[in-house]
């Protein structure tokens, strides 16, 4: 498997920075993950973190060196991800629970697949054309997608969203694949500071003309430049795909290095997460799927004996 990566995270006129993002990988597979830790809950960096973690634990467990299932994973993840979250408050005694959108990206063989909850969103170029891009669990894209945007509904209700993971309720999980990739395919994940600022026609724009070493730091300057002093956090992973059938490279950091399994992450506990649990262990995993199997299958028997 052979790709390119860039990442950056600048901090816009917020009090503190609470997206993470990073990446993890085999030999034959790749995991690419972004998430928003949400103001007006605690802790929202914890939050983030501790669901990159989670996917990034799960991960590594079940890589070996494919998935089995990538769109199964990338469910199963995000929703132990929630159940850490919740987990993280009661052990806490928080008042109330860190909340984070995610958007997740599993590259194996020649396909992708993608999840996502919120509004950090992925887009895919080909060619110079946008062929795949999420849809946000918010206001404006509902009634976007139903053909009656109201007026004034991006402005106002942009971040109101119906989703994410660590609400009371089960959140609500889109996966999206397989896709079959080709060499020169761009994926990109960002938070809202990006696309709130910066257009699709624009992201699409910069990353079908520029390598993404050069098209990811000028959109992100460009959203800081529109957002204003108010600007929101912008934080951006983009991957460049060149093929299957080579042997991995990436733009890795330095300190980046591959264990005896062949498996590498830039996931890590992030500032103010020392405390928060840090890497989640083999049982804690194994805890978290028994938890989210019992909840389906007593789902599964309430909807055999309903009437």
């Amino acid at each position: 498997m052979r790709f390119q990566v860039f990442q950056v995270s600048r901090k816009g006129g917020r009090e503190k920075n609470e997206d993470r993002m990073g990446y993890c990988y085999t030999q034959e597979a790749g995991l690419f993950a972004l998430a928003d830790g949400m103001g007006g809950h605690p802790e929202g960096e914890v939050a983030a973190g501790l669901a990159l973690q989670a996917m990034a634990a799960i991960f590594q467990r079940d890589a070996k060196p494919v998935l089995a299932d990538p769109l199964k994973y990338l469910q199963d993840a995000v929703l132990i991800g929630h159940r850490q979250l919740l987990r993280y408050a009661q052990d806490k005694k928080l008042h109330d629970t860190p909340r984070t959108t995610v958007v997740a990206c599993v590259m194996q063989g020649h396909n992708a697949y993608w999840v996502h909850c919120g509004d950090s969103r992925l887009y895919l170029v080909r060619g110079g054309k946008l062929i795949a891009r999420t849809r946000d669990h918010s206001y404006s894209e509902l009634q976007e997608a139903l053909g009656r945007p109201a007026p004034g509904a991006e402005r106002f209700n942009r971040n109101v969203l119906f989703t994410c993971l660590g609400s009371p309720g089960k959140p609500m999980i889109d996966v999206s694949g397989p896709l079959v990739m080709e060499p020169g395919d761009k994926m990109l994940l960002c938070s809202d500071g990006l696309w709130g600022t910066v257009s699709d026609v624009d992201i699409t724009a910069q990353l079908a003309a520029r390598p993404i070493a050069d098209a990811v730091p000028e959109l992100v300057e460009r959203a800081l430049r529109n957002g204003g002093e108010r600007c929101d956090n912008v934080t951006v992973l983009a991957v460049e795909w060149e093929g299957s059938e080579l042997p991995i490279v990436n733009a890795a950091p330095p300190e980046l290095t591959v264990d005896e399994d062949g498996f590498a992450s830039t996931i890590q506990a992030g500032p103010g997460q020392v405390d928060a649990r840090g890497a989640m262990d083999e049982e804690e995993i194994e805890r978290s799927v028994r938890e989210i199997q019992a909840v389906i299958t007593q789902r599964s028997a309430a909807k055999k004996t309903s009437p």
